[in-house]
């Protein structure tokens, strides 16, 4: 029986190219989104993966989100953590609403959901839990410095979440992609952009379908043995 993948923010970028790897694996998907019902419509009608609208900040919301979906595709085994959002700013101009957000979806994100879904996992004594951190979440970066800190925090939220999940055959573990050709890298500068794929060692770009098969990795029967683990996917613009 095909294993059911939520997947957060799934509907475009790094998420789509995770929705369309499982399903291309054989799991019954249901990928997130918070607000472009047009192109989430469109999302669904092109991969035949069902797209479901909650905001991952709210709790309650993802409860019921979640309780949907085991409605409508079965038991819950696999969740990926990957919707996430910026509000860039210096810590002298950001606002706290602007810290709050992305404190909220990013982190409160990942807590929101795993909440919803692990009970399950443990009732049925299998899960798969991947969160997508980053690495601005290792590294730090100028001017981000609520991503940079909700990131991190991933980090160590899934380090903690692994030791409970490990007994009960639930796996925890993230991915720190770094800098990956989507819709939010473009449209950076192009001149700033040359400055980032300068420091990066393969000389280029990671592709969102490159942080897809580390998941499906990761959520796979052959890494039973991996738990608490950070994959960094970077072209080697951090080691550590």
């Amino acid at each position: 029986m095909a294993r059911v993948a939520i997947v957060t923010g799934g509907t475009r970028g790094i998420g789509r190219a995770i929705s369309e790897t499982l399903r291309d694996a054989g799991y019954k998907v249901a990928a997130n989104y918070a607000g472009n019902e047009a192109r989430a419509k469109a999302f669904t009608e092109e991969t035949g993966i069902a797209s479901y609208k909650f905001d991952v900040a709210d709790h309650d919301g993802c409860q019921q989100a979640c309780a949907q979906i085991a409605e409508d595709l079965g038991p819950i085994d696999v969740l990926v953590n990957n919707a996430g959002i910026t509000r860039d700013g210096t810590l002298m101009r950001m606002s706290h609403e602007d810290w709050q957000a992305v404190v909220d979806t990013n982190l409160g994100g990942c807590f929101n959901m795993a909440k919803a879904c692990f009970a399950g996992m443990k009732e049925r004594g299998f899960g798969r839990i991947v969160n997508i951190g980053s690495i601005n979440g290792q590294a730090g970066q100028y001017g981000q410095v609520n991503y940079a800190a909700a990131k991190s925090g991933i980090h160590g939220f899934t380090k903690a979440l692994a030791q409970e999940g490990a007994r009960f055959n639930i796996t925890v573990n993230a991915i720190a992609p770094g800098y990956i050709d989507t819709d939010m890298v473009a449209a950076v500068p192009a001149n700033v952009l040359e400055k980032i794929v300068a420091k990066i060692p393969v000389g280029r770009l990671g592709q969102a379908n490159e942080i897809a098969r580390g998941v499906l990795f990761l959520v796979g029967d052959d890494a039973a043995f991996v738990t608490g683990s950070t994959m960094s996917i970077n072209g080697g613009q951090h080691m550590y």
